[in-house]
């Protein structure tokens, strides 16, 4: 049999079997301090499909991180085949300021392709694109919902992808959400240069909920033992993810304080109360009603909300729902799958 290469990144040589940390250099902030794009390279012994997992593309969503950090501590890793990359924080920039944004305000998930000489977003977008995702057959982009919003667990994908379709479905996080790509998004250019790429979005912007960090862990790894990388006893299936038609943000009627009846996951009928958004002086309130029945994957969580503010993010599912059934699959799953820091579940 054929010595397995090794794998180059940067000035780098991560020799099978392996595991290096590998500092791309990125820029130099003001005072003169070096950024880079830290990738965490896991070269197994055996040959395999290269993939990359990212997080922490948009600065404030760090939900992500942590579960880039906690896949880096499974055992299982040890004897992945191919080639695993992991970047758990790609916009240093937006994580150090707590923001969404680099410095000068640009979308980091806007400005793929990116170039060599262009602004600092184009600049990190070109070195992330080239030195890790394009080296790979598929990869899993891990975000959040904004600041002061939450979202459910779930996976986008293009509505036309079948392959990707697959993938989600072994993910398992409780909704599939066919979603177009954005031009300059991350996904809109891996799926044009063929490289096959989830979106995992759960939680709220600089905050870490256990839920979604599990959930997307225990994706990652099916997902890889799916592709081949991981041998052995993956995690129990839960239910079937559901698979939404479409989705649609409820906006509030008017200005004020927001007080919700429904949680994420939860299912609602047309016309059910999902909130009241009142008059902080007292006197009037307003109430805000489901236009389709559906279930919560995303809603506000500050309780200050002007008028035409997003607040509740519905989903039309494509089988029936039972009341309570999200909730009740993302409990089954957590307790089939209690991932801790040290825990093995292959």
């Amino acid at each position: 049999m054929t010595a397995r290469e090794s794998f180059r990144i940067g000035d780098q040589h991560v020799a099978p079997g392996r595991v290096a940390s590998v500092d791309l250099p990125v820029s130099v902030l003001p005072d003169h301090t070096p950024v880079s794009l830290r990738v965490t390279v896991i070269h197994g012994r055996r040959d395999g499909p290269c993939a990359f997992v990212s997080a922490a593309v948009h600065g404030d969503e760090v939900n992500g991180v942590e579960v880039a950090r906690r896949l880096l501590g499974q055992k299982a890793l040890r004897s992945l085949r191919g080639t695993l990359l992991v970047v758990p924080i790609v916009n240093t920039f937006g994580f150090l300021n707590r923001s969404r944004y680099l410095p000068d305000r640009r979308d980091l998930n806007r400005s793929f392709p990116g170039s060599e000489g262009g602004s600092l977003a184009a600049r990190l977008a070109h070195l992330f694109l080239n030195e890790v995702v394009l080296r790979c057959d598929f990869g899993i982009d891990l975000h959040s919902a904004a600041t002061n919003r939450t979202n459910l667990p779930q996976v986008r994908v293009s509505p036309d992808d079948t392959r990707l379709m697959e993938l989600a479905r072994v993910f398992g996080a409780p909704v599939i959400m066919p979603s177009t790509e954005r031009a300059g998004s991350l996904r809109a250019e891996a799926r044009e240069r063929g490289v096959e790429t989830l979106l995992y979005e759960a939680g709220e912007g600089l905050r870490v909920d256990e839920h979604s960090v599990r959930i997307g862990v225990a994706g990652i790894l099916k997902v890889l033992r799916h592709r081949g990388m991981l041998s052995g006893r993956g995690p129990v299936p839960g239910r079937p993810p559901l698979l939404a038609r479409r989705s649609l943000w409820v906006r509030a009627p008017g200005g004020g304080l927001l007080s919700s009846y429904r949680e994420d996951g939860q299912r609602v009928a047309e016309g059910d109360l999902l909130a009241r958004v009142a008059n902080p002086f007292g006197g009037e309130e307003v109430e805000v009603r489901a236009p389709v029945e559906g279930i919560v994957i995303g809603r506000a969580v500050m309780p200050v909300v002007n008028e035409g503010d997003a607040v509740f993010h519905l989903a039309e599912i494509e089988r029936p729902v039972n009341e309570g059934v999200v909730l009740e699959e993302i409990t089954k799953h957590l307790s089939r799958d209690p991932l801790f820091d040290e825990d093995e579940i292959i």
